[in-house]
C-alpha cells in the first residue's frame, strides 16, 4: 500500500503526517509506503519548516531530509490513497483527479480517523502551533494505523 499526504506547500502538515504515520507503521511492522506533496509549487525543493523539523525530532522522528514537491497527475496511478490535510486541498485534488477511480482515492485526513467529522488539520505556518498539529496527527495516526492493520 502507498499513501500520499497533501497540504498546500508540503513544508508543514504533510511532511509531519508522513513522518508520524511512517514511524507508526514501521513500529507495527506494516509494509506501507508514505510520501507527501503539495497542491502548490511555492516551496518546491525546500526542506520542511524548521519548526516542524524540531517538533518531529522532539518525538524521535526525522523529517529533515524531505524536499517539498508538487502533486503530479501520475500520483493518482502511483498511490492507493491520497490524503488531503484540509478541505481546500481536498477540493484542489478533486479538481486535479482525472476520473471517478482517481477521486475515490482522495480522503480528508481527519475523516480517516473520525469518519464524517470533515475537520481540517490546522496549518501551523503562520501561528507556529506545530506541537498542537503534531498531537492531532499523532492521535489520529494511532487510529488510522489501527484501521490499516485490519485492511492489510
Amino acid at each position: 500500500m502507498k499513501i500520499l499526504f497533501v497540504c498546500y506547500g508540503n513544508i508543514c502538515r504533510s511532511p509531519l503526517a508522513e513522518g508520524v504515520l511512517r514511524t507508526k507503521a514501521l513500529n507495527d511492522g506494516l509494509n506501507i509506503e508514505f510520501d507527501s506533496a503539495a497542491t502548490s509549487n511555492w516551496h518546491t525543493g525546500e526542506k520542511p519548516d524548521k519548526r516542524g523539523i524540531k517538533t518531529a525530532a522532539l518525538h524521535g522522528i526525522d523529517i529533515s531530509t524531505h524536499k517539498a514537491k508538487q502533486v503530479k497527475i501520475s500520483d493518482f496511478d502511483e498511490f492507493d490513497l491520497i490524503v488531503a490535510m484540509d478541505k481546500s486541498n481536498y477540493s484542489d485534488l478533486m479538481n486535479l483527479s482525472g476520473d471517478s477511480n482517481d477521486s475515490k482515492k482522495i480522503k480528508l485526513f481527519l475523516n480517516l480517523a473520525y469518519p464524517n467529522c470533515n475537520a481540517d488539520v490546522h496549518d501551523p505556518y503562520y501561528d507556529g502551533k506545530f506541537g498542537e498539529v503534531f498531537d492531532v496527527l499523532n492521535d489520529a495516526g494511532d487510529i488510522i494505523i489501527d484501521k490499516l492493520k485490519h485492511k492489510l
